[in-house]
């Protein structure tokens, strides 16, 4: 049999192909190379920033302590601290000259900018001073199960006191925790971090953070059983959680300028005396940080309808009219590249504002 040779045209067409292959070849490479020549470029570029803005975040709780000393200085800031002063990102008493030429949002520094948020600690109760009642209202305002209710309030209890008795539902070390896989020590002391009571017997991510929470994993219903769905439909949902009425390093009594209703109602006012309270502190226009608010200057100011004794014997027991506490979160930012950053400030005086603790988040 003979064989016809191959024609130039043919050859050409298949040298073309395999031309036009090499160069999307070559083209992936270099967009690749490219590519991951970017991003090391922009990982350096952050990394040499990322000294910088802890600078700039020492700078932030730097300004925040001269804000909260100011404060002091003023008419209103030596009698009560609210929502409505400066810190607080409120108008702030522009008689002073001082503050009203201070922000606390997008300030500039070398190459970068940021901005503050200061957030007193006395507006939640502290876990590490509550009683028996405080935490009984807490988990009945939140829907959690009856059942449930002696069991994370005795193992709380336990996990803050210094022995190893536990109490009738509680929890100690060696009774439950060394048990558990992995195990660990109850701890046997106050609370540093509130995020310890996720460790704590009869906790749950939803009780700590709320049902609603993005720190809780929803569970897609396709991926469960029959069963599991039923008694997922079958869980109380919990509106808030422990994480939005507590702390674990505050003043232990509560600033009734800056708490919330719920935080009111934990102390057992009733929800109607709560709203009311709240909108005595708003002022007429029923908003927060505005110059017609009205904070009080002491607990014995707040009005109660019937004026009911223990109501009034529970605002002078769990509030104040002060906070000693302040959260600052600082978020910087250089070309495009945000950080935020965490600090804790105690106030002792105006010459005394400590820092307790900064490190980024």
């Amino acid at each position: 049999m003979r064989l016809h040779p191959s024609s130039p045209r043919r050859e050409a067409g298949i040298a073309l192909i395999l031309v036009l292959g090499a160069i999307i070849a070559l083209t992936g490479i270099v967009a690749g190379f490219t590519y991951s020549m970017k991003v090391e470029s922009r990982l350096a570029q952050n990394f040499e920033s990322d000294a910088e803005m802890l600078w700039m975040a020492r700078s932030g709780v730097e300004l925040a302590r001269y804000v909260l000393a100011q404060e002091l200085q003023t008419p209103e800031g030596r009698m009560y601290d609210a929502l409505n002063q400066k810190w607080a990102g409120g108008v702030g008493n522009m008689t002073n000259d001082v503050l009203a030429g201070i922000s606390l949002d997008d300030n500039t520094l070398g190459r970068g900018r940021f901005s503050l948020k200061i957030i007193d600690q006395e507006r939640r109760f502290n876990i590490n001073a509550t009683d028996r009642g405080i935490l009984e209202h807490a988990l009945t305002m939140m829907n959690v199960e009856a059942a449930a209710h002696t069991t994370i309030i005795d193992s709380i209890l336990d996990w803050r006191d210094p022995d190893n008795e536990s109490q009738i539902n509680g929890a100690e070390s060696d009774d439950f925790y060394l048990r558990l896989d992995p195990p660990y020590y109850a701890k046997n002391g106050p609370i540093d971090d509130l995020s310890e009571m996720l460790l704590i017997k009869g906790m749950t991510p939803e009780i700590f953070w709320g049902s609603g929470s993005t720190n809780v994993v929803q569970e897609d219903p396709a991926d469960l059983t029959r069963v599991e769905r039923l008694h997922q439909r079958e869980k109380p949902f919990i509106p808030f959680g422990f994480n939005d009425v507590f702390t674990a390093i505050s003043a232990p009594q509560v600033n009734i300028n800056t708490c919330t209703a719920e935080t009111l109602e934990l102390a057992g006012i009733d929800p109607l005396t709560a709203s009311m309270i709240m909108q005595a502190r708003r002022g007429p226009d029923g908003a927060e940080g505005t110059e017609d608010d009205m904070p009080f200057r002491s607990p014995a100011q707040i009005p109660i309808p019937g004026d009911d004794p223990a109501i009034r014997q529970a605002l002078q027991t769990y509030f104040t009219v002060r906070s000693r506490t302040f959260e600052v979160i600082v978020t910087c930012d250089i070309g495009g590249y945000t950080r935020r950053f965490r600090s804790v400030l105690v106030r002792n005086s105006q010459r005394d504002v400590q820092i307790l603790f900064l490190h980024g988040i």
